[in-house]
């Protein structure tokens, strides 16, 4: 078992069920303090690499996740994981890709689809899921998946 995030961390995010999530932009250097133990990165073309465990979820800028069938076998994977380790989702600039990623973690965690991006925007970035196509994906999340836990 590994130490999760400080509640207080920089892009740290809380979810009901007290799971910590770090969202960052990859564009700015890493927060202070530990590294994750796993990361998800969601961009349109390859990763950087990293010292530690990391997923790559075809993602492009502004855009839906190129395989939903993939997010979200490993948004559930982050949830599933979050309780023990540091787990982080990350695109370039840390709000859109990322913010959508976090309400569909916030989904799975019980949050309503619903409310899910006025829970990240209020937890995590106020500029959180940047489209309205985001917006979408995450109010038509597949709930029903949500109690596999």
């Amino acid at each position: 078992m590994t130490e999760t995030w400080d509640p207080a961390g920089e892009g740290v995010l809380r979810l009901p069920s007290a799971r910590l999530v770090r969202g960052r932009g990859l564009r700015l250097p890493l927060p202070a303090g530990p590294e994750p133990t796993f990361t998800v990165h969601l961009l349109g073309g390859p990763p950087p690499q990293v010292a530690w465990e990391s997923r790559w979820l075809r993602w492009p800028d502004f855009r839906l996740p190129a395989d939903r069938d993939a997010a979200r076998a490993v948004l559930k994977e982050v949830w599933r994981r979050a309780p023990d380790e540091r787990v982080e989702v990350a695109c370039r600039g840390g709000r859109g890709r990322t913010g959508t990623a976090l309400a569909c973690l916030a989904v799975l965690d019980g949050v309503p689809a619903e409310e899910a991006v006025a829970h990240v925007r209020r937890n995590y970035h106020p500029k959180a899921v940047e489209t309205p196509w985001q917006r979408r994906y995450v109010e038509r999340f597949d709930v029903e998946h949500s109690t596999e836990h």
